[in-house]
């Protein structure tokens, strides 16, 4: 009854990483709701009413002095999909918990599978209702032109990967300061909502605005994104660059935090949360 594989070969350890990555991605989907087609509408639905607040924000503000010759609604969702993959990101791999989490107990089961597995989950649902809102759009209004779709989903998976970056060093601060890390997270989203860059470009803004902006890893994904969305904008101010190495460094940072919490995790910490 009780029986512990072991793997011979890198290839089979490879493929049953994968199977474990893939059922826990399948339990991470369906545990935002009983059913999984039903939670990708439930976000879909919030992405909506997002997108909605802000397009009405930016029509009472004069919003077509950004610059860009396009379709207005896309010069919305763009910055609004990142926005979103980048915030679900932070929430859900910041919400993990930490080692003494009880899907532990399960010996095929470990710590990076489990963040691989909510990480990738966060990615499906974004993804599945990015590309179902824009098939919609395209069908029930007008056709979506993107210039270059491969640089624009390259941002997208960056936005998520920054987001999952933010989120290693929350979770990796949580076990020692769990007020600390709820109170940096949500200050965080917070300061997305106004610093990401969703209403504005970066060749828009200039000194005092510019810096208020550019030390965010989100601006330059979200402002390098329309640059590959739009034939006719060219991003001067900022960086993809920049915030792929901001996010490779803050995820070297919360694994190690993770690694050495997990050398101390203990019970008792479910008490001080």
């Amino acid at each position: 009854m009780f029986q512990y594989k072991r793997n011979q070969t890198l290839l089979g350890g490879a493929f049953t990483t994968a199977e474990l990555v893939f059922h826990a991605v399948v339990r991470n989907v369906r545990a935002q709701h009983s059913n999984a087609v039903l939670a990708i509408i439930i976000n879909i639905i919030q992405i909506i009413l997002v997108a909605s607040v802000f397009y009405l924000i930016m029509s009472f503000m004069g919003a077509r002095v950004a610059k860009i010759r396009g379709e207005f609604i896309l010069y919305i969702l763009s910055g609004i999909f990142l926005f979103i993959t980048h915030i679900k990101a932070v929430g859900a791999i910041a919400g993990v918990g930490a080692g003494n989490n009880p899907m532990m107990l399960h010996s095929p089961m470990n710590m990076m599978v489990m963040l691989m597995a909510t990480a990738f989950g966060s990615l499906y649902t974004q993804l599945v209702s990015i590309l179902v809102i824009l098939f919609v759009y395209s069908v029930a209004v007008a056709p979506i032109e993107i210039q270059e779709p491969g640089g624009a989903f390259a941002m997208l998976v960056l936005a998520w990967f920054t987001g999952c970056s933010v989120g290693m060093v929350l979770l990796a601060l949580t076990p020692w300061f769990p007020r600390v890390a709820s109170i940096l997270s949500n200050l965080w989203r917070r300061l997305n909502m106004v610093f990401s860059g969703k209403m504005f470009v970066g060749n828009a803004l200039g000194g005092f605005m510019l810096t208020m902006f550019a030390w965010n890893p989100l601006f330059h994904v979200i402002d390098q994104c329309r640059g590959f969305v739009f034939r006719n904008y060219f991003p001067r101010n900022s960086s993809w660059e920049y915030a792929l190495w901001v996010g490779i460094i803050l995820l070297m940072i919360g694994l190690l935090g993770e690694f050495y919490t997990r050398k101390h995790v203990s019970k008792s910490w479910d008490a001080r949360r």
